[in-house]
């Protein structure tokens, strides 16, 4: 058995201004994705109809920030507590009260993305091909900020590496926030980046995401407690559950659309029209 640590949320007090830990996560987390990224693009500059540049990932990244925050916190209030938002709505705006929305995030990015791909005339699927692999590495660092913080802790448990959150009770808790840090954070990178290592067919990679990340959410879910202003729900299932289920169907659909009918065979590349294609030129061989 073990006992949470006790950390201080706050990082970094320099007078009046905090820095806490969960924002250094999401530092972190960014920081992690622009190295991968800058790996990827190194990787696919010889590939076919790659257009990824160095000035490609600042902008996806900055895009991707603002779907994150606006998206996750939007998310929090629609799915999770809209009662009370409605009743007082300026709360909204009081993101250091905490309240973030994984599926509203990712939610978020997507519209981003969307935008993103808009801006660079290219298939939207290319672009979250390739920021789907580096997904996770943000989803981990975030999961070690709920473990510091002792926030989103899991169900009582006898097993031998139970933990007990003494914010919480003395009863012996699943560390559910290391659960998810392993598999949403570890496990889905380590799968995603081995998948991704070669071109596959567009739309393979973001299906393979969506898939994995829902089936360990919702694997994860029967260890972490429910939300206490939500409790468990239809057919005794959580909130997280429920979002889950969704993306698990939408990446068994996107995988299948991927293989049934392959376009471009790489996350970087965008499919020939008929009269491109009739008007390159052969290679030497």
């Amino acid at each position: 058995m073990f006992t949470h640590p006790g950390y201080d949320p706050i990082a970094i007090a320099l007078g009046p201004v905090a820095v806490r830990w969960y924002g250094l996560m999401y530092v972190v987390g960014f920081a992690l994705i622009w190295w991968f990224g800058r790996m990827r693009i190194k990787a696919s500059l010889n590939r076919p109809g790659n257009f990824w540049q160095l000035k490609d990932l600042e902008d996806v990244m900055f895009y991707g920030i603002l779907g994150t925050l606006i998206g996750g916190r939007l998310g929090y209030v629609l799915f999770y507590k809209i009662g009370d938002y409605l009743a007082t709505p300026w709360k909204i705006f009081y993101v250091w009260e905490g309240g973030m929305s994984f599926h509203g995030g990712m939610l978020g990015v997507i519209m981003a993305l969307i935008l993103f791909a808009r801006s660079r005339k290219q298939h939207w699927l290319n672009v979250t091909d390739f920021i789907a692999p580096l997904v996770p590495l943000g989803l981990g660092a975030g999961r070690i900020g709920n473990f510091i913080n002792a926030e989103l802790w899991g169900r009582p448990t006898d097993v031998a590496w139970g933990m007990i959150f003494p914010l919480v009770d003395r009863q012996p808790r699943h560390p559910s926030q290391l659960y998810q840090f392993a598999l949403e954070g570890v496990v889905l990178f380590v799968i995603l980046w081995w998948f991704s290592a070669k071109p596959k067919p567009r739309g393979a990679i973001s299906g393979l995401f969506l898939l994995c990340y829902g089936v360990f959410r919702f694997v994860v879910e029967f260890a972490r407690e429910p939300d206490s202003f939500l409790g468990l729900l239809a057919l005794n299932l959580t909130i997280g559950q429920w979002l889950s289920i969704p993306m698990i169907i939408a990446g068994v659909v996107l995988l299948a659309w991927a293989y049934h009918e392959p376009t471009a065979q790489d996350w970087g590349a965008h499919a020939p029209n008929e009269d491109q294609r009739q008007e390159t030129p052969p290679r030497d061989s």
